[in-house]
């Protein structure tokens, strides 16, 4: 038993004429500028775990004026927030 195929008149094809539309005048939703303060951020939260790295200690021996100093426990984690805060200004920027 076939089943009868009924006539359905072709559908008129509009979404490729809008994506070719959306295509021509496709905007980002941020500038050039966005991107510049967003990699700042990144590159400061980057600097602040390096700084935060580091040491050459043999596994039984405790040094600590390397492991406290001031570079570890003040330095990179105020570099680290103010990349933070980079981040929040860019995104809040517009």
């Amino acid at each position: 038993m076939a089943k009868a195929k009924k006539n359905i008149p072709p559908v008129p094809n509009k979404a490729k004429s809008v994506v070719k539309e959306a295509k021509g005048s496709r905007e980002l939703l941020y500038g050039k500028e966005f991107f510049i303060w967003m990699t700042a951020g990144f590159l400061l939260i980057v600097l602040g775990f390096i700084l935060m790295a580091g040491g050459n200690q043999a596994p039984n021996e405790w040094n600590a004026d390397e492991i406290y100093s001031f570079r570890r426990t003040v330095l990179a984690p105020f570099v680290m927030i103010v990349g933070l805060v980079v981040e929040v200004y860019a995104i809040f920027k517009k």
